[in-house]
């Protein structure tokens, strides 16, 4: 089984304006672990970017660029994306086809959009999937905070049996590359 570790949306507007994702710098510090532990194992990191044009999220604007503490390498891929599902219209799927990735490492921001649309994405494709269950979050929303934002999603993505692959819950410590 080989892996890849996809970083999604950890991106400056996204993360240093107040309020602040839960755990924001506790994340990104699980990140930059975790990626930094890929990166020793040969595992690709691919860092996935939202973009929407006129808007904070315009592709190269400052507001756009990944967040500062964020650690990436000259060797790391980059995705492009402008739907929360990382898969579509994007050339992730011909990147992992490329690199023979079949297990997924995935983490980043947010929980209830981008990371559960991705992840039951990849799952739909033929992935297995580690979603970093300590190293994605959002903000707080009216109907719930954050932090059970989060749990909700490493319990129920993690609960979904119905495709031919395993979707697991995992603590960034825990991660299997």
């Amino acid at each position: 089984m080989k892996s890849a570790v996809l970083v999604i949306d950890v991106q400056c507007i996204l993360f240093d304006k107040e309020p602040r994702p839960y755990e924001a710098d506790e994340v990104i510090q699980r990140i930059n672990a975790i990626t930094h532990q890929a990166r020793c194992s040969n595992v690709p990191v691919i860092f996935i970017q939202h973009e929407q044009a006129h808007t904070l999220l315009e592709y190269s604007s400052e507001t756009w660029k990944l967040q500062s503490n964020l650690r990436v390498e000259g060797d790391d891929y980059k995705v492009r994306k402008t739907t929360p599902d990382s898969f579509l219209r994007t050339d992730l799927a011909d990147l992992l086809s490329a690199l023979s990735v079949d297990n997924l490492i995935i983490c980043g921001y947010a929980s209830e959009f981008c990371i559960d649309t991705t992840v039951r994405r990849a799952a739909a494709l033929g992935y297995n999937v580690q979603l970093v269950a300590d190293a994605h979050t959002t903000h707080d929303k009216k109907h719930a905070a954050a932090k059970y934002i989060r749990e909700h999603h490493n319990a129920t993505l993690s609960g979904i049996s119905s495709f031919d692959t395993k979707i697991s819950a995992v603590a960034s410590e825990a991660v299997k590359l």
